[in-house]
């Protein structure tokens, strides 16, 4: 969602314009990459009416700048601070003691947590990466409350650079106050859910490719991507939650009717993608059982071509066990007769070479009609 001068909502997403140059950092330079960027402070700017007044680079210098200041705002950002700034701001803004322990230790669900006129909300942004085909899940804190807007970044998402740099190119919207950033972060968040939502949607289409192509590392690749939606939908499904509460207190706590129609159009860009992921899981339960049934269908394809072969096997051993026994008979009966005893009986008849011969023939005759009937030869 993107506003206009005019208050008009353009489909581009984002409060604002889309700006070419990044957002200054601390004393008018550009802040570093997340990659290369040194845990701390990043940028720390006092804004008055809607317009930076100063960019303080040092939070004492950001304290005092703001004590200075009637109805000034303050944003801090920080990437991967250490406990001491997180105290140093805990000290001068009165944040929770918990609000601080979870923004230290960070791995923390979606959630909007209100400590008198302080919000801590907890935001899981997400981006995928095409060179891993891989969805990189990161965490911002935010703490919003009157006159300042502190966030706290544990990882390269979302790029609240972009976010600074649309609100000052709409100070009327700035001007709206600490509640203007926090929907504005809350919309860069969202859109940054789009690319990932259409990242996983062609891994699916892919692996349907390789499910039905018989590749068979299918399954864990439908495994791994089973659980990057899983972690997808634990990132986007509670800030349902956290929004729905946003809106709930907003005529309580006297929120700008301008940007509660923003918070709508976040909610509805959110509900759209919770249920397309919801959808993924689905998709992939089923793919992950017709990929079963088809590993199923092989293994039984070759089990049936194991039996086919070993049935084969068997009919060649009978074949070769009946000829076997038959060619027997007559070395048996042969070596019986080949002793040459001299008390044997019919060792000196005149028909004995020929009786022998006939009973190797007989008895050969016989096994071999007992082999045939029983379907060995």
């Amino acid at each position: 969602m993107v506003v206009g001068s005019g208050g008009d909502p353009h489909p581009e997403g984002g409060f604002g314009r889309q700006l070419d140059e990044p957002e200054t950092g601390l004393g008018g330079r550009r802040p570093e990459t997340p990659a290369s960027m040194p845990s701390g402070l990043v940028d720390s700017a006092v804004y008055s009416r809607g317009y930076r007044y100063a960019s303080p680079s040092t939070l004492a210098d950001t304290y005092r700048c703001l004590q200075e200041l009637t109805e000034a705002m303050a944003w801090i950002g920080l990437y991967r601070p250490d406990r001491d700034q997180i105290v140093s701001l805990a000290r001068e803004f009165r944040l929770h003691d918990l609000a601080v322990e979870d923004a230290i230790n960070a791995h923390q669900r979606p959630k909007l947590e209100r400590f008198g006129d302080t919000l801590f909300v907890v935001l899981r942004a997400a981006r995928y990466v095409d060179v891993r085909e891989e969805v990189d899940f990161s965490e911002v804190h935010l703490f919003i409350g009157p006159g300042f807007v502190v966030t706290v970044r544990h990882g390269e998402a979302p790029d609240l650079a972009a976010v600074r740099a649309r609100m000052e190119a709409e100070p009327e919207m700035l001007a709206r106050g600490p509640q203007a950033v926090l929907y504005a972060i809350l919309d860069q968040v969202v859109d940054g859910y789009a690319p990932v939502v259409a990242g996983l949607e062609n891994d699916i289409d892919e692996i349907e490719t390789e499910v039905f192509g018989g590749d068979p590392n299918a399954s864990r690749r439908i495994y791994e991507l089973s659980r990057e939606v899983i972690q997808f939908q634990r990132a986007a499904r509670p800030l349902l939650g956290v929004l729905a509460a946003l809106a709930a207190g907003s005529g309580k706590y006297g929120t700008d009717e301008e940007l509660q129609r923003y918070l709508r159009d976040v909610t509805d860009h959110l509900t759209q993608v919770v249920e397309r992921v919801d959808s993924f899981r689905h998709l992939l339960q089923n793919i992950l059982a017709v990929n079963a049934t088809l590993v199923s269908q092989q293994q039984n394809e070759e089990m049936r071509s194991l039996t086919a072969a070993s049935y084969a096997q068997n009919e060649e051993l009978k074949k070769i066990s009946a000829w076997a026994a038959i060619l027997f008979a007559p070395t048996l009966i042969g070596t019986v007769y080949g002793m040459n005893f001299v008390h044997m009986p019919e060792l000196h008849w005149r028909y004995g070479y020929g009786f022998a011969v006939a009973l190797m023939a007989l008895v050969c005759g016989s096994l071999y009609l007992v082999f045939k009937r029983r379907g060995w030869l």
